[in-house]
This record gives structure tokens, C-alpha cells and sequence, in this order.
């Protein structure tokens, strides 16, 4: 039997180079193929692909790990970064989550005059869904979108700390922790647990440069109406300004945003589906 042509409606088009493309945005996602496919990328090797200067490289280059799409390794090549192994959140109330959240948040950053953030967890990780900065010239910037270890945040852990015992090992502990690279050694673990525990006790996690040089942060999870965990606020400060604020009332200042915030929540589907 021969084989029939393919016609022209099963025939897949090769997708044209936009009229009105933009060259910056062109690079940026070359770059992303590249660490995709290629694994590790170094700077004068993108700067050649791209065909434009090392300095431009750099800077789309600082982007994506800005952004978390890239990291750099000991030898100062950029390997792919926590945000490209992570799929869509695949939580379907996302979108009206985040557009409850920010009225609240725009009101809580206004009172301290720091930057707010909503994340939900995903896994092992945090998925920062909005911010909203303060107007201090030393401010903590927008991160929305950016990927992030959930024992290291303080929204993650004020997550994580309402999951079960076996849940928690499940996740750092697991052969599949070990594969994902998730992994808490056992000198640290033990302190983490007595971490959580304490985050349970006192309803608010905090970050002291756990995850960015200069940059401490207070979290707190969100619940629903049937009281399961939907995400986290948190109010990062620079870190030189964070007892100064916690001092001027951020746990009260706070804690008020997400009970206001959950009233809303409840009486909205904005539930895991």
C-alpha cells in the first residue's frame, strides 16, 4: 500500500518571522533556547550565537536570572535556572487570586511603604504572582514571575509549615527530593522542622537573606474559606531597614492585609481545582 501525500490541511506550517519583531525580546528567547537545549551557556559564546556585543549579552543575560530563567555555576557559565524546570502552576484560580489580592496589597504597601508579594507553592518551590513596591529609593523590586525554593522564602515556609510531617518528608526527604536536587542534608533538617514549628506557633515566617543578599522578608499563608493554604503574602524590606518595621508594627500590619484578604477569598471560588 503507498502512502498517500500529505495534504495541505495536514501539513503544519513553518511559523514566519513576525513583520514587526523586537530584537530584544528576540534575544532574550534565543538565549533561552540555548540554555535549554545546550545546558550551559558562557558569556562570550551567547554574545557570538546572538551576533551582538559581550555588554548586551550581559544584560539579557542578568535578566533571565533576575527573572529566574538562568544561574550561574563556580565557573561563571550560566546554566538554566529554577524557573525553566517549572511548569504553569496549574492552579486554575491563579488569575482571580491574584486580582483579589491586589487591592490588599496595594493598601499594605502603601501603610509601610515596602514592597508586598503574593505567591503560591508549587511543590518545592514558590511562584511569586504579583508585587507591589513601595516608593522608597531603596526598595526590594518586582519579582513577580520569579521562581523560588519554598524553604528558603518566608511565604514558602509559612506554607509548608501547615503540611503534615510526611508531607514535608516527602518532599525533602524523598528519593525524589534527591533526583530534584530538593534535598535538606541532615545537619540541616532537624533545624528546619524546629523552623516550622516555631512558624506554626507564631502564625508568620521570616527571611533573613535566605534567598537574596540584602533582602529579609515576614510571610504569612493564606487560607480559604474551607481553611486549606491558597498562597502567601509577604513584605520584603531591605535588610538594613527590616527591624525597623517589624518594630513599627509589620506583624500586626500584616496579619490584618490576610485576614481582610481571606474574607474576600471566601466568598470568591478562589479555590484549588
Amino acid at each position: 500500500m503507498q502512502n498517500k501525500p500529505a495534504t495541505q490541511s495536514s501539513r503544519k506550517p513553518v511559523q514566519k518571522r513576525p513583520t514587526y519583531s523586537i530584537e530584544a525580546v528576540d534575544n532574550a528567547l534565543q538565549l533561552l533556547q540555548l540554555l535549554r537545549d545546550g545546558g550551559a551557556l558562557r558569556l562570550k559564546d551567547a554574545a557570538a550565537e546572538l551576533g551582538v556585543a559581550p555588554s548586551t549579552a550581559h544584560r539579557l543575560l542578568a535578566m533571565l536570572v533576575y527573572r529566574g530563567f538562568a544561574v550561574q555555576d563556580e565557573n561563571r557559565r550560566y546554566v538554566p535556572g529554577p524557573a525553566m524546570g517549572v511548569g504553569p502552576a496549574g492552579l486554575s484560580w491563579t488569575r482571580l487570586l491574584r486580582d483579589l489580592a491586589l487591592p490588599h496589597m496595594e493598601l499594605l504597601s502603601a501603610r509601610l511603604d515596602e514592597t508586598v508579594n503574593l505567591m503560591v507553592r508549587v511543590g518545592t518551590k514558590v511562584r511569586f504572582l504579583a508585587t507591589v513596591e513601595g516608593s522608597n529609593v531603596l526598595r526590594i523590586g518586582d519579582r513577580q514571575g520569579t521562581v523560588m525554593p519554598a524553604d528558603k522564602t518566608s511565604g514558602g515556609k509559612a506554607m509548608l509549615a501547615e503540611l503534615e510531617p510526611p508531607m514535608i518528608e516527602q518532599l525533602f526527604r524523598s528519593q525524589n527530593a534527591e533526583i530534584g536536587g530538593d534535598t535538606i542534608p541532615d545537619a540541616e533538617y532537624a533545624a528546619f522542622i524546629r523552623e516550622l514549628d516555631s512558624i506554626r506557633n507564631n502564625g508568620f515566617a521570616a527571611n533573613f537573606e535566605g534567598t537574596e543578599e540584602g533582602v529579609s522578608a515576614l510571610g504569612m499563608a493564606l487560607h480559604n474559606g474551607h481553611g486549606q493554604v491558597v498562597g502567601a503574602l509577604t513584605v520584603a524590606t531591605p535588610a538594613t531597614r527590616f527591624r525597623k518595621v517589624f518594630d513599627a508594627g509589620l506583624v500586626a500590619a500584616l496579619r490584618e492585609s490576610c485576614r481582610q484578604l481571606e474574607i474576600d477569598i471566601a466568598a470568591n471560588p478562589a479555590e484549588p481545582g
